[in-house]
């Protein structure tokens, strides 16, 4: 690692720590919020003053620091704030109301407001995925309806694919839409709808045609997107352990939506989805979900210096700076056209199994039980994201599942 340094947040309130681990050559400080090294795509002058501009924006703010906020914080003032920075829909063109900047520009914003707990989850469905799917696939009714509005911060998507009983076998839908004059006529149910109850429009995945023997299950799936506000939409809250709630299940009982609400090819639902995913799993939140602990972490570290936590936080650092890495490598790929769904996966599966060892790595190497103590910075941030790891693994495909569209992908 010689040569590899980290970069950080300098909080005008926190002076610099010691340099903790010097065989790494890793410093820490109370405010780390960037991880970089030499070989830095993100490192260039444009993008380097891009970053101490989001950081400037960020100074000016006020919110608490939150771990999963692209899943647990709404607000709409603060999208429509990043609305009116540019800082949405940053590489659609700008005839749709995006600002024609690169993915790694885009990059740059997303982890910092991921490593700062900024509360993006209102519009982070709609600028990740969504929208990039009206991009590729949407009509241009519809591309000048939505995208300017996401744009702006001014309109939320929820995503509907997951179902009951159906794990992460996306094939097995069974919501239907059947035609019906100028209409689809939708029913069934959607599970885990990440803030559906916060949100104007679900991106919707249904049957729309048979789906006997398994080649069928993979055809006549098609994407609609729906108003949650249409008459025989009920959404039932899915409350955390600790009574969050964020999730959702939508039942949808002939529900009407204008055929003109579809997105891409009718039956062709499989590959736009596949795709699709490639945003979703691919992003720095895969690894930066729980950065507001590790920055907590390295604070109390700094002050103990208790060698079990420099270790923790040496190899925390390492490992994010190969995370960080390739997740950039997937978004230059996208970059250029491609749709990288086995890198993609990788990510996904080495980000949230980090964060799930990472979270029981700091509770495990921190002697001193009073700072996990509820009434501290360090403590609440740790219950947080104990209450949060377990579903790392799970959202976006179960690991266990993406090993297995990995192994295929190398088998090629």
């Amino acid at each position: 690692m010689s040569g590899q340094r980290i970069d950080y947040y300098d909080s005008p309130e926190t002076p610099r720590a010691n340099n903790l681990v010097p065989s790494a050559n890793v410093v820490v400080a109370n405010d780390l919020q960037h991880l970089s090294t030499n070989h830095d795509p993100t490192a260039s002058a444009a993008l380097t003053g891009l970053r101490s501009e989001v950081r400037d924006f960020l100074r000016r703010q006020r919110f608490p620091a939150r771990i999963d906020s692209w899943l647990t914080a709404v607000d709409r003032e603060f999208s429509k704030a990043l609305g009116q920075r540019g800082w949405l829909g940053m590489t659609w063109a700008k005839r749709y109301g995006g600002h024609e900047r690169t993915a790694l520009e885009r990059y740059v914003v997303v982890e910092e407001l991921l490593a700062a707990g900024a509360p993006v989850a209102g519009h982070w469905f709609a600028d990740r995925q969504v929208g990039p799917s009206l991009v590729r696939h949407g009509t241009e009714a519809q591309k000048k309806h939505f995208l300017p509005k996401i744009a702006a911060g001014e309109c939320f998507f929820a995503i509907g694919m997951s179902e009951p009983d159906s794990g992460s076998d996306l094939a097995s839908v069974r919501t239907r839409a059947v035609k019906s004059g100028s209409d689809w006529v939708i029913s069934g149910t959607k599970v885990w709808t990440s803030n559906a109850h916060l949100s104007d429009y679900l991106l919707l995945l249904a049957r729309t045609g048979p789906a006997a023997g398994d080649d069928a299950r993979h055809k006549n799936l098609t994407q609609i997107i729906v108003p949650l506000t249409s008459h025989g939409i009920t959404i039932n809250p899915i409350r955390n352990l600790d009574g969050q709630h964020h999730f959702n299940e939508v039942v949808l009982d002939k529900v009407r939506v204008p055929q003109d609400l579809t997105v891409g090819a009718v039956g062709e639902g499989w590959s736009q989805v596949t795709g699709e995913l490639a945003f979703e799993r691919s992003g720095p939140e895969r690894f930066l979900s729980s950065f507001p602990l590790l920055r907590e972490f390295a604070g109390a570290a700094a002050m103990v210096q208790e060698d079990a936590q420099l270790v923790a936080i040496g190899r925390a650092c390492s490992e994010l700076m190969a995370l960080r890495r390739l997740s950039m490598h997937v978004a230059e790929a996208i970059d250029d056209g491609q749709i990288p769904a086995v890198q993609a996966a990788l990510v996904k599966v080495v980000g949230t199994t980090f964060e799930s060892a990472m979270t029981q790595r700091i509770r495990d190497s921190t002697m001193d039980e009073s700072l996990l103590a509820a009434d501290t910075a360090l403590g609440q941030r740790l219950i947080e994201a104990e209450l949060l790891q377990l579903g790392y693994t799970l959202r976006g495909g179960t690991n266990e599942i993406l090993h297995g569209i990995i192994a295929k992908g190398l088998a090629r």
